[in-house]
């Protein structure tokens, strides 16, 4: 597996393990059962070949592209995002609802279906053995990420365990089950119970492409932030700050071109002409080329650019200026005083360059060391160790700047939170974390989305949208109802 993880495998497995309409109408009449697709060791890891397959991040940025503030249209926009994120237009109807929905339980599917059929694989000798128990261990790792990644759209507070999160589905279910959600608190216990296993079956593994004891602990201490759990998160993220230094202002920048994976615990590479290569598709989310928001057409023509908001907080000097913001940008020296605001700033987006033969298309970030070093920021103010955080904040900012930098000073927890979320949003823009950063931290931070009154004025946008707004939980979608109308009942608020 360790060599082709993205080949021609995928598109069989992706066919293999293709769902339905609703999240648990599976069993469908003349389906491939586990017994039949899976015989032997080989096979199951063509499987976990194949699941892989199913995650991806660009529906994330989209979401926080859209429904936050990191964009604003751009010179070749064709109304992408006009009636949706640009006015916050969302309904259980909304494509985001079911994609989030959908998607997550695609994965489900393919990974209960290879761990039930792991339980029938007999195993020859004791490599075979271990490539199995590796693979278990990948699948219910990539399960466990899975389900947190539904929590996180689904739920409306990450710290209630009471609260309503999705459905859960540790099994291959028949068409004839009709389920209903669970609490948060049952699917961390399932998250945490999969983790417990993968850690336990995972071989050690460098290679950031696949998954890795350190992926489970990344996902465990952004679970346990996420749940204000933060002298676990702290102990977690702090583990993985040790193994993984931030990268220096070089690697930084190879990073994001694929070249170096300095700080990275954890990614989903994406290949020239693999699954994900489908750039002829860019301006649609369907495409990986839409993650940069940029066309294919040259310079200066991209449908989204990045938002005047966020552009105003990234210091020319800073290299994450560098990454974040193209070459080919026409600045503005007074972006409030334009003849034509729409072609005499134009801010195109960097973060996914391409690499060597493809334009656009980059493996997706989902683990860094950043993120983990700004846990413990998170962890230092929650306890009010303001002092502690400022430190920390300077010493990623003295190596993004690769100088010497203030000491910020925070005269209050919400201050300190106020910065963190503007750190975050700069380290992490076009990453697909802003839209739930602003969720879980806005309201300690207060902070909502904050688009520029240029932007607003010139494209039509709503201004702003606070953190406490319900919109920060995805809706379940219309789509699930049709086979399984009682979850009508435990709709989100703000959808009914």
């Amino acid at each position: 597996m360790k060599n082709k993880i993205y080949n021609l495998a995928i598109i069989v497995c992706i066919a293999l393990f293709s769902s339905c309409e609703n999240a648990i109408d599976i069993k469908q009449v003349g389906r491939v059962t586990a017994d039949v697709a899976f015989t032997n060791v080989s096979e199951l890891e063509n499987g976990l070949t194949g699941a892989y397959g199913f995650f991806d991040l660009t529906r994330e940025v989209a979401m926080a592209v859209n429904y936050t503030d990191e964009t604003a249209e751009g010179t070749e926009n064709g109304g992408q995002g006009r009636t949706t994120g640009a006015i916050f237009n969302l309904n259980a109807a909304s494509a985001a609802a079911s994609t989030f929905w959908t998607n997550g339980y695609d994965r489900l599917n393919a990974l209960n279906r290879l761990i039930e059929a792991a339980d029938l694989i007999e195993t020859n000798g004791a490599e075979e053995v271990s490539k199995k128990n590796d693979i278990l261990g990948q699948a219910y790792a990539l399960r466990a990420y899975a389900n947190f990644q539904l929590v996180s759209y689904f739920t409306t507070d990450y710290t209630d365990d009471n609260a309503l999160a999705v459905i859960k589905v540790d099994f291959v279910p028949s068409i004839a089950d009709k389920l209903l959600r669970s609490t948060n608190g049952e699917l961390y216990t399932l998250i945490e119970d999969d983790l417990n296993k993968a850690s336990s079956l995972i071989e050690d593994e460098s290679n950031p492409i696949f998954v890795s004891k350190d992926f489970v602990t990344a996902l465990r201490a952004r679970m346990a932030a996420y749940r204000q759990d933060y002298v676990t998160a702290e102990s977690l993220a702090s583990s993985l700050v040790t193994k993984y230094p931030l990268a220096d202002r070089t690697a930084y920048r190879l990073m994001f071109q694929d070249s170096d994976n300095s700080e990275i615990i954890f990614k989903l590479q994406r290949d020239v002409n693999g699954i994900y290569d489908n750039q002829p598709g860019s301006g649609t989310v369907a495409a990986s080329g839409w993650i940069g928001g940029v066309t294919l057409f040259g310079a200066n023509t991209p449908y989204f650019e990045i938002g005047r908001s966020l552009f105003n907080l990234i210091d020319p000097d800073d290299v994450r200026y560098d990454v974040i913001v193209d070459p080919v940008s026409i600045v503005a020296p007074d972006y409030t005083n334009t003849t034509d605001y729409r072609v005499e700033d134009v801010l195109q987006v960097n973060k996914y360059p391409g690499k060597p033969g493809q334009v656009l298309l980059n493996d997706n970030k989902v683990f860094r060391s950043s993120e983990m070093y700004l846990i413990v920021v998170e962890a230092k103010i929650a306890r009010n160790d303001l002092t502690g955080a400022a430190e920390d904040i300077k010493a990623l900012r003295d190596i993004r700047f690769g100088s010497d930098q203030p000491l910020p000073s925070y005269g209050s927890q919400q201050e300190a939170y106020e910065a963190l979320l503007n750190e975050r949003r700069v380290e992490f823009a076009f990453e697909g974390h802003r839209w739930k950063d602003i969720k879980r931290l806005g309201e300690r931070a207060n902070q909502g989305v904050e688009r520029d009154p240029v932007d607003v004025a010139e494209f039509g946008m709503t201004a702003t949208l606070p953190a406490t707004d319900y919109r920060f939980t995805l809706p379940i979608p219309l789509v699930e109802f049709n086979g399984n109308p009682d979850l009508r009942t435990q709709q989100n608020p703000g959808y009914n």
